[in-house]
């Protein structure tokens, strides 16, 4: 899917201190004081499953009670935030992924919840608890976690003789092969730097980190670097295809009908795949994802793959009940594996500190036929090797619409990854200076 975000207004941004969004968070005044009958609370959210696990809520509470609003999608989420929380009228939960939630704080728009559920932080692993998470204070529950991994197309790898890529020299030699047939080893979307993204983390990237008082931006660092190699060698031999996500149809009936044999993914998509494939149910496993050559295997949490939170908005009039209610969906046995399944939710890892047993409802027999068995341990792996370093700034939704601009030029072969880093630098800094932010780079 698309990520594409509009910039939001600088009025919003009232947090625009001098220093850190440490500040911005906060409890307000609706921080618990339990009103005469129920308290509903409005939740907005888009993942399949939710209405079924906000039923279930509703049925097991008297003095809470959610009422649920299914968004499109994420684009549409953070475009119908923006506006609810200019109009004031935010609605108490929302479900979001980590990525936007320091530019969430840094608006002024989240309740720091740390005194409700802070003592819960051990229920969960410690790569989901840090999604939640924006210099130590806590703004919501993790819902889920993403651990990374690679499908690949069994069939097509054994008819040209190519072993699933460990390493990503491996994965460019191996789409060198399936070039010669015809085949693309992997798709970039014009539209989606996530690839990007996830490598920068992979190879232990800090775009944007805190420097005593002041952001620190830093998009060509050496991990940066070292990303940018892979994915322009990617490039320039023609080994990816150019599907966009606009058309979701259209790209999955690429992988079904073998235009392109592998993908980077968690477990949520897989669920995409099994609803829209018709030819290669069976022909599809699962490898660790690929490392950089010499080096231990570090899935990251990526831009599109990474797990999602609860968030409960300062607007909210009953903070600590909406807390709650954010703790029990992320942790009630029933909630988790609705959620869990592909079929009843959206296929999503929990973000549970001990999810070993959810791994075998997340991943589909029918995609995976004789290699489900095999595939568990392949995610159950990945479950502890998520990144927990990597701080989204506070112009986080800001900045990905620039970079998807410059993405685009990189996968049409307009301009170098290099180019788009450099400019990606000096905009940043930039930005975050017109908002009154000090930054550093």
């Amino acid at each position: 899917m698309s990520i594409r975000l509009r910039r939001p207004a600088l009025a919003v941004v009232v947090c625009a201190l001098a220093l850190t969004v440490s500040a911005c968070g906060g409890s307000g005044s609706g921080d618990g004081a339990k009103a005469s009958g129920p308290a509903t609370l409005p939740f907005w959210g888009w993942a399949n499953g939710q209405d079924a696990v906000v039923k279930a809520f509703n049925a097991s509470h008297k003095d809470i009670q959610l009422k649920y609003t299914k968004v499109t999608d994420q684009l549409t989420m953070q475009k119908q935030l923006t506006n609810a929380v200019k109009a004031k009228n935010a609605p108490c939960l929302v479900q979001n992924t980590a990525e936007y939630v320091t530019s969430w704080v840094a608006q002024g728009a989240l309740a720091d919840i740390t005194q409700y559920v802070g003592s819960d932080k051990d229920k969960f692993n410690t790569g989901s608890w840090a999604s939640a998470q924006v210099q130590g204070k806590t703004y919501g529950v993790p819902t889920s976690s993403a651990p990374t991994f690679t499908i690949y197309r069994t069939d097509l790898f054994t008819k040209y003789g190519i072993k699933a890529p460990a390493t990503w020299d491996e994965f460019i030699a191996a789409g060198k092969v399936l070039k010669k047939h015809n085949i693309k080893i992997t798709n970039f979307a014009g539209e989606d730097p996530s690839t990007l993204i996830v490598l920068a983390m992979q190879a232990g990237a800090h775009w944007y980190s805190i420097d005593g008082n002041s952001w620190k931006v830093d998009f060509q660092d050496a991990g940066t670097l070292k990303a940018a190699k892979v994915i322009q060698e990617i490039v320039d031999n023609d080994l990816n295809s150019k599907l966009s996500f606009a058309d979701y149809a259209a790209v999955q009936r690429n992988y079904d009908n073998g235009g392109t044999a592998t993908r980077q993914i968690s477990t949520w998509q897989m669920a995409g795949m099994v609803q829209n494939f018709t030819k290669s149910f069976g022909d599809w496993a699962l490898a660790p994802y690929p490392t950089y050559s010499g080096e231990a295997a570090k899935t990251p949490a990526g831009q599109n793959l990474t797990g999602s939170v609860t968030l409960v908005t300062k607007q909210c009039a009953h903070q600590q009940q909406a807390a709650e209610a954010a703790l029990w969906m992320s942790t009630n046995a029933g909630a988790v594996k609705t959620m869990a399944s592909p079929t009843t939710g959206n296929g999503v890892m929990p973000a549970l500190k001990d999810s070993n047993a959810y791994v075998g409802e997340a991943i589909s027999p029918k995609l995976l036929g004789d290699n489900y068995e095999p595939a568990k341990k392949i995610v159950t792996d990945s479950l502890d090797t998520v990144t927990t370093d990597w701080v989204y700034g506070p112009d986080w939704t800001a900045m990905i619409p620039e970079m998807q601009a410059g993405w685009a030029k990189v996968v049409n072969k307009q301009e170098k990854v290099t180019d788009l880093l450099a400019h990606m630098q000096e905009w940043t800094v930039g930005d975050l200076k017109s908002r009154g932010i000090s930054v550093k780079g």
